[in-house]
């Protein structure tokens, strides 16, 4: 019998890939957890039904959220990622050698050892950590809470604003986020389709300004697995504009996506999605 794992990308618009083998299904504390082998897109990770990364595309998506921030900050040294439960950003971030420390909290447990397990492409510095590299399975919002202008970077690489994720999407979480941050500090936060998601973009768009970020925006890249393709980035910043990078990036970190010429243009904005982000809908 022919197997496909389904993802209702919204409530009338589906995508469908056909599975050769499921590595494995159950529930977590938190949510239901997929592994599946696939024609297309190699190992999949789906998130209550939700696609969440592959090995076929998953470069685009976390040298995007990873490369953008670190490389518009000048002397990035404390830097905090919450979820990436899949090991991918933290993989790349690492990839920076003059960081001073590099913690990661992410809810989940079950997310990550079973990426350490079917995910290796995605999750080595998981399973390899360098000295200054920290793991806590743990409430990411609380961690960001207690944080008083520590950090140089916080990046968001959460889920879909529903189940454990729903309060990383947040007014009060980006307070606390500006909060966290140095005075010269930055984050950025995976922010969905521009197609399927506009009123969620518009509406934490608003939020992090809000927040007083006196710089905050959007950029975009494309995605196979994600609703449209087409990918929002975010971020707020305090003092440095992210459009132009302000180090390279090495090549011996073998970059598939970012390069620096891409850096500049992704800020480069369709006008709907320009509209979406001053809150007109139409």
């Amino acid at each position: 019998m022919t197997n496909w794992v389904t993802e209702y990308q919204t409530s009338a618009l589906r995508m469908e890939a056909l599975v050769k083998e499921t590595l494995f299904e159950g529930q977590s504390d938190f949510q239901k957890v997929g592994v599946y082998d696939t024609e297309v897109f190699g190992r999949l990770l789906t998130l209550d039904g939700v696609f969440q990364t592959s090995s076929f595309e998953e470069y685009v998506y976390h040298e995007m959220i990873s490369h953008i921030p670190l490389l518009s900050h000048p002397s990035p040294k404390q830097i905090l990622i919450i979820g990436g439960g899949d090991g991918g950003t933290a993989r790349e971030v690492l990839k920076h050698s003059d960081l001073e420390s590099v913690e990661m909290v992410e809810i989940d447990g079950m997310v990550v050892e079973l990426s350490k397990k079917y995910l290796p492409q995605i999750s080595s510095a998981l399973n390899n950590p360098p000295a200054n590299f920290t793991l806590t399975i743990g409430d990411g919002i609380q961690k960001v809470k207690d944080a008083k202008s520590y950090y140089d970077l916080i990046i968001v690489d959460c889920s879909d604003p529903i189940g454990p994720g729903e309060g990383l999407f947040s007014g009060s979480f980006y307070k606390d986020v500006y909060n966290a941050l140095k005075e010269d500090g930055l984050f950025v936060q995976q922010t969905e389709s521009p197609f399927y998601h506009r009123e969620l973009l518009a509406k934490l768009t608003k939020d992090i300004k809000d927040a007083q970020f006196p710089i905050v925006n959007s950029y975009l890249a494309y995605i196979p697995i994600y609703p449209g393709g087409c990918h929002s980035f975010t971020i707020g910043s305090k003092k440095y504009h992210p459009q132009t990078p302000v180090r390279k990036a090495a090549p011996e970190w073998n970059l598939k996506y970012y390069n620096e010429a891409l850096h500049s243009g992704a800020f480069a904005l369709p006008n709907f999605v320009t509209q979406v982000l001053e809150g007109n809908l139409k």
